[in-house]
């Protein structure tokens, strides 16, 4: 039989390879889209106690199939105070087990619709109106292709039967004793670690059982690495996250050492379990099936997604009662708080259980919008280039528009008609001093944004320097905790140069800036020239309605960066 190796091999398996991965994150950034905001509220309220941590994490998981999106969901909680440690730790546990459903999934006999399904659900993706219907489709043609991809890499794989040398080769590869399973284990773990997801690998041993090139206890033993290696990128993933992320990665590498550690030794008893179990699942997983003349194996996917569902549930069960020690031994993993980058995508102070109390809520929507005011003068520190400020203006921008949603939300529901006259006045005054502290984040974020972008020469620089200073100031108007201190000049005499002469600046630079470079200061200028109008702006509102007097987030450290030195065209600008 000639085999042609491109035609044969190679194309169906990495196009399958390919389509399989493309369908997983088609699966769940759909779903996510649909649901990640009501699943995430749902996990501040469920993740109240250890038991109830786990069955939320198993149940979100579940549904969004992303346990990295599961883990920064929880990460995020945690910073913002709105779920404690011990209760993310079992959300971990129970995101272990959601994952698995994934694969159970994976070994439904849908391949060879998989195509049609996709090309159905694909179609509805391009022409629906609706986002939700989008939404809906994208996550339908992710589920298809995933069982398009996996049976294309099953048939690419099954010609290598026929091929004595990989036969040979991978014929060494075999569970049959403990330092085989070892082996086994610890190539599976690092070819986890190098395609970052675990259900790839799992879908390759299945590819691989289901062919005949590997037996189904090897094929098991190749997703019990796979568990292990995920903990190989989780801990890559943390090198550089604050200390709340350290200790959910660290958590999860945790559980999937000790599960391994201890399943290992336990792994023959354990297949002759599972042989006997699969004889209501289709039988004995060894026996080939006769598919169009050629042998197959098709219960080999039923056997590894039962052992990895079972691995995980019973790691879950083998360390729950642990909780209080990871707790404590996690508590001293990371850096100090002061290091901590704030989620600011998570509402800190406001609650459901006192919206209804208009004395209580009131106060915690002014602390949540100083809290998004916060979250938006940390967009100077950014264009400062402050080591302990978000690295990226994007992500960060993306966090504090999920807020502003929250606040306007939350503040909107206060509104009710048996209000009297100055209670509803003072609602639609915080509702416009939280659109107008939107306004000005996103102004923020542009100054920020095109400072990192461009490289200015020394004379540029010291007009982009003076821009922020003059801004900074201005901010302490309406954020007292933040800004530069006047300590070097008596009140009534901080003084910056107006913008209309940075503006001549700028145009004087003549040929020690390029045009590009001007053109930024001068847009940059413009972002200034709009965030100073919305901080006067939002200064009057705060005045225009009786309201409880602003209360700082506590523990904001206020910078104290050295005064300019007065220079010639500088207009007084009042202390705030």
């Amino acid at each position: 039989m000639n085999i042609d190796i491109f035609k044969d091999i190679l194309v169906p398996v990495i196009g399958g390879l390919g389509i399989f991965m493309l369908g997983l994150e088609f699966m769940s950034n759909g779903i996510q889209s649909l649901s990640v905001n009501k699943m995430r509220a749902f996990l501040a309220k469920a993740a109240g106690t250890p038991i109830k941590g786990v069955l939320a994490g198993t149940l979100i998981t579940g549904v969004i199939q992303s346990s990295t999106a599961m883990t920064v969901m929880v990460v995020g909680l945690v910073n913002a105070g709105v779920v404690g440690l011990r209760p993310a730790i079992s959300v971990i546990m129970g995101a272990n087990i959601g994952t698995t459903l994934g694969n159970g999934l994976i070994a439904l006999p849908l391949g060879p619709v998989g195509l049609i399904l996709s090309g159905f659900f694909a179609l509805v993706y391009v022409f629906a109106k609706s986002e939700k219907v989008r939404n809906i489709a994208l996550a339908c043609m992710g589920f298809a292709l995933i069982f398009y991809g996996l049976n294309l890499m099953t048939g690419g794989l099954r010609p290598l039967r026929n091929m004595p040398e990989v036969m040979a080769m991978i014929g060494g590869l075999k569970a049959d004793t403990f330092v085989n399973l070892m082996v086994c284990v610890v190539i599976a773990a690092l070819v986890t670690a190098m395609i970052h997801s675990s259900s790839a690998t799992i879908g390759i041993v299945m590819g691989l059982g289901g062919a005949g090139i590997v037996d189904w206890q090897t094929a098991v033993a190749f997703s019990l690495g796979a568990d292990l290696g995920t903990t190989i990128t989780s801990w890559m993933a943390s090198l550089n996250l604050s200390r709340n992320a350290k200790r959910a990665a660290y958590a999860h590498i945790s559980f999937n050492i000790i599960g391994v550690l201890v399943t290992i030794p336990l792994f023959f008893v354990s297949m002759d379990v599972l042989r006997y179990v699969m004889q209501w699942f289709g039988g004995d997983p060894g026996v080939a099936v006769l598919v169009n003349g050629k042998d197959t194996f098709p219960l080999v996917a039923v056997a590894v997604g039962l052992y990895s569902t079972f691995f995980n549930i019973f790691n879950t069960f083998l360390l729950f009662p642990f909780v209080g020690m990871f707790e404590r031994v996690l508590s001293r993993v990371g850096r100090t708080d002061a290091e901590d980058i704030e989620d600011y995508s998570t509402p800190k102070f406001l609650s459901a259980e006192i919206a209804g109390d208009f004395a209580r809520a009131v106060p915690a929507v002014q602390k949540e919008t100083l809290r998004h005011l916060e979250a938006g003068a940390m967009f100077l520190d950014i264009a400062r280039g402050s080591k302990k400020a978000p690295s990226d203006p994007g992500e960060h921008y993306l966090a504090t528009d999920i807020l502003s949603r929250d606040i306007r939300a939350y503040t909107a529901s206060l509104l009710k008609s048996d209000l009297p006259h100055e209670q509803l006045d003072l609602v639609a005054s915080l509702i416009e001093e939280a659109d107008f502290t939107a306004a000005l984040t996103e102004s923020l974020h542009q100054v920020a944004r095109r400072v990192k972008r461009e490289s200015f020469g020394p004379e540029a620089l010291e007009i982009v320097k003076t821009a922020l200073d003059k801004l900074e100031f201005s901010l302490r108007d309406i954020l007292p905790s933040y800004g530069l201190r006047q300590a070097s000049m008596p009140a009534m005499h901080v003084a910056f140069p107006e913008l209309d002469a940075l503006r001549a600046k700028t145009l004087a630079l003549g040929p020690s800036a390029g045009a590009g470079e001007r053109g930024t200061i001068l847009t940059l200028l413009g972002s200034v020239e709009r965030a100073d109008f919305l901080i006067r702006r939002i200064d009057a509102e705060r005045k225009s309605v009786a309201r409880p007097a602003p209360v700082v987030s506590p523990g904001h450290v206020v910078v104290d960066r050295p005064r300019p030195a007065p220079d010639s065209g500088m207009a007084p600008v009042p202390a705030g």
